[in-house]
């Protein structure tokens, strides 16, 4: 079962995925306080909530708040699916505030400022973050074009000094193996996602 809050019909769809893009966000001073991740949904889950849209005659942008009020409620214990390192250090994450949610060309859209629990100053230092189902029943990706990241899939709001990048899943063979037995109905065992997630960097050193 995937770690979402979704209807029956959506888990029973076998692996749906999440396009990601990520925005840093620092002050003048290169004190990195948090990420603004903006979530675009697969179309398989966008449809369901969309048809319950129609069902209840419910506006879509307010059933779309709802539903990214409960993944929110339901992932707070998981952080967001996302873990931050700074020089390797794991850091903190801060609870979800800022939260938003639209449809755009039939598919939803979730966007949120995760904080850091207490910013931290990138100077000469790496930032590495990865955002993932840990049972890799829903696949994240950040947003991409001709099968490379799209530019503004990871942008820097602060210091141009620093080198962004995102680099791509390695998974070891029997990890795949392992992920490609997985049922239709299936989802892995906890900790799996984190071999096929991306993991996008900011180098200040």
């Amino acid at each position: 079962m995937s770690s979402f809050v979704v209807s029956p019909d959506a888990r029973a769809h076998p692996h749906g995925w999440i396009d990601l893009s990520v925005r840093v966000i620092t002050d003048d001073q290169g004190v990195v306080s948090g990420l603004h991740q903006t979530w675009r949904m697969d179309p398989f889950y966008s449809l369901v909530v969309l048809k319950s849209c129609n069902r209840w005659k419910t506006p879509v942008w307010r059933r779309a708040w709802i539903s990214l009020a409960e993944i929110r409620d339901n992932l707070a214990a998981q952080h967001y699916l996302t873990e931050v390192k700074i020089n390797g250090e794991r850091q903190a994450l801060g609870e979800v505030s800022e939260y938003t949610a639209m449809e755009r060309d039939g598919r939803l859209i979730f966007m949120f400022i995760l904080p850091l629990e207490t910013p931290q100053p990138l100077t000469d230092a790496l930032l590495s973050y990865q955002v993932f189902d840990p049972t890799y029943y829903i696949e994240v990706v950040h947003e991409e074009e001709d099968g490379q990241p799209q530019d503004d899939a990871l942008i820097l709001h602060g210091d141009p000094a620093c080198e962004l990048s995102i680099l791509p899943a390695d998974p070891d063979p029997d990890m795949v193996m392992q992920a490609a037995l997985l049922d239709k109905d299936e989802s892995g065992e906890p900790g799996l996602g984190r071999y096929f997630a991306e993991t996008g960097q900011v180098d200040c050193r």
